[in-house]
């Protein structure tokens, strides 16, 4: 867990891991969601609708963007205060995804950060992409 405080951030410090996305991901988001649409629960219903198979909660992706600020930029002194999300592309079991962020603003009088963040999968393409605002407590 990185440990940036905010007067060590400047604008342009970024970040990224990788996840590989697995089913048992899938099955504990369904459990704590309560969502079973057959989307991500059914693949023959996925496919009948046009999917390669049963498609990734869209916010289970998104979850990871909590991960990458409180993880990692800043990290241990970060609260996440605002995010704007759009998806782009469904995201399948076995799917790598590189989660990135980047530094956009810093206002000194709120000690608060604006990140843009992306999500890549395994074929390289971009599935979503955030807006954050955080709050760094030191």
């Amino acid at each position: 867990m990185n440990e940036y405080r905010f007067e060590d951030i400047i604008e342009g410090t970024n970040a990224e891991f990788q996840v590989a996305v697995s089913e048992e991901m899938l099955e504990d988001f369904q459990r704590l969601s309560g969502d079973t649409n057959p989307m991500h629960t059914d693949r023959e219903y996925a496919r009948e609708k046009g999917m390669d198979d049963r498609i990734c909660y869209g916010m289970l992706t998104a979850s990871f963007y909590s991960r990458l600020v409180g993880m990692y930029l800043p990290g241990k002194f970060c609260i996440l205060q605002e995010i704007s999300v759009a998806f782009h592309k469904p995201v399948y079991i076995n799917d790598i995804l590189k989660v990135s962020g980047k530094v956009i603003k810093k206002n000194e009088l709120f000690k608060r950060l604006e990140i843009d963040a992306k999500i890549i999968n395994t074929n390289g393409e971009r599935v979503s992409k955030a807006r954050i605002k955080v709050g760094c407590l030191e």
